[in-house]
């Protein structure tokens, strides 16, 4: 069927909350095999049993996407349960608010090795595993508007996504010719625990004085109206898992209600 992921074996790093629980359950829903990867174990195990309590198929398990063995130990526990890997989303990611004028290189190094280099690893171990496989398959990695444009109170994590971009591109290209397609989307803002993190830090830094001021004022840019969740990422997502996506390619799909025009 075109545009299915029924019985696609797939991985979403970051997958025990937010964006990436959205995704897991929307491929789940599909009739996706879902693995759950997330460095909190207690909140991979929830959101796979919140599939497995819905009908769908889903394992947890834990990861560190900055370690390479760690990656490798995932991609051997999937192919062990499920016999193949089908589709890789490298989305697992942090962010931090700080002035550009006091991010410090703990700070920068801390973001760019999960951000950065977990895309990185997660790119080339899930490729590794689907050349010797020998069918191609799909690798979905989660850029940002600020893979696309650099803000100032967001000066490493926007470094961080546009070097996920970058990779995209690179993987793309050194790919092809295992029919491995490698494509990333780019949400704006989502209303997710992440946000909630930031808006305390937006507090803590002065930049503003109640709850919910900065998501709301960082967010009049956005030509929809309103703020996105989750379910709005996952039509994309799903898309791009699917047999539907197989002609596109080195993409970064903006999925930010018209935030970011490019």
């Amino acid at each position: 069927m075109s545009g299915s992921v029924n019985n696609k074996v797939v991985i979403v790093t970051g997958s025990g909350r937010g964006i990436g629980a959205g995704i897991a359950a929307d491929l789940a829903a599909k009739g996706a095999k879902v693995v759950i990867a997330d460095l909190n174990a207690d909140a991979a195990q929830q959101t796979a049993s919140k599939i497995a309590s819905d009908g769908g198929s889903a394992i947890a398990l834990s990861v560190d996407v900055s370690n390479r063995d760690s990656v490798q130990a995932l991609i051997g526990e999937t192919v062990s349960h499920f016999g193949r890997l089908d589709v890789m989303f490298n989305n697992a990611g942090i962010s931090q608010t700080c002035p550009f004028l006091e991010v410090t290189e703990a700070d920068f190094n801390r973001i760019m090795k999960i951000n950065g280099l977990g895309v990185l690893i997660g790119t080339q171990e899930a490729a590794k595993q689907m050349i010797q496989q020998g069918h191609g398959g799909k690798i979905i990695n989660t850029s940002s508007i600020a893979g696309k444009q650099g803000y100032p109170l967001f000066a490493h994590y926007c470094a961080s996504k546009f070097a996920v971009v970058a990779i995209t591109q690179a993987a793309a290209r050194a790919l092809a010719e295992h029919k491995i397609t490698v494509n990333c989307f780019g949400p704006g803002v989502v209303a997710t625990e992440l946000w909630q993190q930031l808006d305390r830090e937006f507090m803590e830094h002065g930049l503003t004085s109640k709850p919910d001021q900065a998501i709301n004022e960082f967010s009049q840019s956005i030509l929809l109206g309103r703020v996105s969740v989750p379910r709005d990422i996952a039509g994309v997502t799903t898309f791009l898992a699917s047999d539907a996506s197989d002609y596109i390619t080195g993409q970064t799909v903006m999925v930010d209600g018209g935030m970011v025009l490019i």
